[in-house]
């Protein structure tokens, strides 16, 4: 049986213990919601079931279904009083999540080369859509089986709280963002670039300084931080410092190896043209070593977020991502823990997608990114 017809029989299995084995069904909350949907949802299951083709109209209508049926679902759960959920609507609620997955299937199918406005809404609608349904599966599990919310709080707690500490956060994505990871991440990766350039100049020292720097990209992060604050201070100078350590080594390595990838025509052309070691590394060298440069800025874009928040733990200003992780963790605020949580991971997200459209920019002309 194909996984769109277990969806099917799952759809009718789910009608029939609402109406025959659940008593609570008025306790649910939006009933008229999810009674309208039921025949919509079984129809969607059919359709595919069956394999029949959907039209965009078509799409979009059962995408929107589908999100009505979730927004229902979740209202009733948390609508219904405190172990009365009906074991029936987990059924609906599996029913939905099969059909989320069919929906990210097929537009995951749409064609989108002919047009770059719809490939550019599809390409951000499916991580969207799949976002949501872990979202939704998070909050459902949390709400409808009571987990209590010191261990796991549930999206809408964590929305209540992300709200209710905006400013806090706003401070604390300056103090660790703004200042120390740019400040470090700038100082790192320039100063990576620098030394590859330096280390590709005069040979002897790719046999001497290399090994050391791979062994000083080994160091722990737990204890450089507490030194580099006892060096820098408690402000974001520390947190800056320990960002430099986590992304020089890498940009190095990375920028060494593009350094070392031209192609040996291209040189001997430059060579037959006189030109001298500064010319051929602004002219092709630097040029063709770009794309390993993006690889490396943006493994570092990661590096130095982590980097900054753990330097944090040892060490800072009452202000701060890492401090605030440890500070509501101990006063069990893990509402907003994962607030923090999430405002560094939008950040870094951010961070990473600005690196990769100016990586499309700036190497869009290189034959390894044509051919990706």
């Amino acid at each position: 049986m194909k996984i769109s017809g277990i969806f099917y029989w799952l759809f009718i299995i789910c009608f029939a213990t609402q109406f025959l084995f659940s008593r609570d069904w008025m306790s649910l909350g939006d009933k008229t919601v999810l009674f309208a949907l039921m025949p919509l949802i079984g129809a969607a299951a059919a359709l595919f079931r069956k394999g029949v083709t959907v039209l965009m109209p078509g799409k979009i209508v059962i995408t929107l279904m589908v999100a009505s049926g979730c927004i229902a679902t979740l209202n009733s759960v948390h609508s219904a009083d405190s172990g009365t959920t009906s074991w029936g609507i987990w059924l609906y609620v599996v029913t939905l999540l099969g059909l989320m997955w069919e929906v990210m299937g097929f537009w995951s199918r749409v064609e989108t080369q002919l047009n770059k406005k719809t490939g550019i809404v599809i390409n951000l609608l499916v991580p969207l859509l799949f976002g949501g349904m872990l979202l939704y599966l998070w909050e459902m599990m949390t709400i409808g089986f009571e987990v209590p919310q010191v261990l796991l709080p549930a999206p809408s707690l964590i929305g209540v709280a992300f709200v209710n500490s905006l400013e806090m956060l706003w401070a604390d994505f300056q103090q660790t963002f703004l200042k120390a990871v740019l400040a470090g991440f700038f100082m790192g990766c320039v100063s990576g670039i620098v030394v590859a350039v330096l280390v590709d100049k005069v040979p002897f020292l790719q046999r001497g300084l290399l090994p050391l720097g791979n062994l000083a990209s080994a160091l722990p992060i737990v204890g450089v931080a507490p030194i580099m604050v006892m060096w820098f201070g408690f402000d974001w100078q520390s947190k800056a410092a320990v960002v430099v350590m986590m992304t020089f080594f890498p940009m190095l390595v990375n920028t060494l190896t593009g350094l070392k990838s031209t192609d040996r025509m291209e040189l001997d052309l430059m060579h037959s043209y006189a030109a001298d070691y500064w010319q051929m590394l602004i002219k092709v060298r630097l040029p063709n070593a770009l794309p390993f440069i993006f690889n490396a800025l943006k493994i570092n874009s990661t590096l130095a977020l982590i980097g900054a928040i753990v330097a944090e733990f040892f060490g800072t200003p009452i202000v701060g991502m890492g401090f605030r992780i440890s500070t509501e963790i101990g006063r069990l605020n893990v509402d907003v823990v994962w607030a923090s949580i999430a405002v560094a991971a939008l950040s870094g997200s951010l961070f990473y997608a600005l690196l990769a459209f100016l990586e499309q920019q700036f190497t869009g002309w290189h034959p390894s990114f044509r051919v990706s």
